[in-house]
């Protein structure tokens, strides 16, 4: 248990330097777009891509790790739906706290932390599962949380919207490009691999930082609630992100293996422990986009943080 410390604290230090930092305004609010850009358009993408094209082509296409993960964030997000859609949540704030509770924090921590872990051949599950919470997940959830208002048409708009979104989106692009070259062998100039290879590096500990400092600003500008919650609603939540998901997917994935899926054990590792991660902490921001209750996503995103220190490394401790 020692050893995995060793590994984790580190990533989620960084975590809390970032939310300290904001909340004492030694790193000023308006700062922080800035940061969250440098990650999202810089950093992060060189990462992906360059663990992509490092990566053989038949783990980035892992059809048992792509079925598995995906039926798991599937089911996720119809029981969150079907048991906290009730009294004063609609179909607007259910289809993101389903979001939250099935969409981990796999690119700004998992990548990072969890090749730090297991090392480079872990990141073909960690993409997989990366590009279905990006692709199908979050469209899934912003399409559900249109049925309140505008009905199937509504719903369509959003998917569509929200499809749009991904096209502008780097991360999906990097993990194309990067599966393209580690398919036709190409490799980028030299010179230019050597800038890729710098804003990688870069990555995590900005990704972590800025994780923090997104989550401390969420807690200072936006209202704890915008309207009553059933009692345990949040409490609820988390337990579906840090327990029920790894569980689900362990259990599925378990049952595949059984069942002659071709699925490796250890890609079914990578996926859990994947699963095993907070939040994604983008998710406030989308919810604000569409007129959720921010503080109660915000709310579950900064404690799944904080809570993940313990059942992550216990995740890691029982399967590692």
């Amino acid at each position: 248990m020692q050893q995995i410390l060793l590994v984790t604290f580190p990533f989620f230090a960084l975590v809390l330097c970032g939310y300290l930092a904001a909340r004492s305004r030694a790193l000023p609010l308006e700062a922080i777009p800035g940061l969250n850009g440098f990650v999202l358009f810089f950093a992060l993408p060189c990462m992906l891509y360059r663990f992509a094209a490092g990566t053989p082509i038949g783990k980035l296409l892992d059809v048992g790790a792509f079925a598995v993960y995906l039926l798991c964030a599937l089911a996720m997000v119809a029981l969150t739906v079907k048991t906290t859609r009730k009294g004063p949540i609609g179909w607007n704030d259910s289809a993101f706290g389903a979001l939250v509770a099935a969409f981990p924090n796999s690119g700004f921590m998992g990548m990072p932390l969890l090749l730090s872990l297991l090392g480079a051949v872990a990141a073909g599950p960690v993409i997989v599962a990366l590009a279905i919470d990006m692709v199908i997940t979050s469209s899934l959830c912003i399409a559900l949380s249109r049925l309140d208002s505008a009905g199937s048409e509504g719903a369509r708009q959003a998917a569509r919207k929200a499809l749009r979104g991904i096209v502008v989106n780097p991360l999906p692009w990097a993990i194309l490009l990067g599966g393209i070259a580690s398919y036709t062998g190409f490799v980028p100039y030299e010179p230019l691999m050597r800038v890729v290879d710098m804003l990688a590096e870069s990555g995590s500990p900005t990704a972590l930082f800025t994780i923090g400092a997104v989550l401390a600003r969420t807690r200072m500008t936006v209202a704890a609630s915008t309207g009553a919650r059933p009692r345990g609603d949040v409490v609820t939540l988390m337990a579906y992100k840090l327990l029920l998901h790894p569980l689900l997917v362990y259990g599925v994935g378990s049952l595949a293996i059984r069942a002659g899926l071709a699925l490796d054990p250890f890609a079914l590792t990578v996926l859990v422990l994947v699963a095993a991660l907070p939040s994604a902490s983008n998710v406030p921001m989308l919810a604000e986009r569409y007129g959720a209750d921010t503080g109660r996503v915000a709310q579950v995103v900064l404690l799944t943080t904080a809570l993940a220190f313990f059942t992550f490394s216990g995740a890691v401790a029982l399967l590692v």
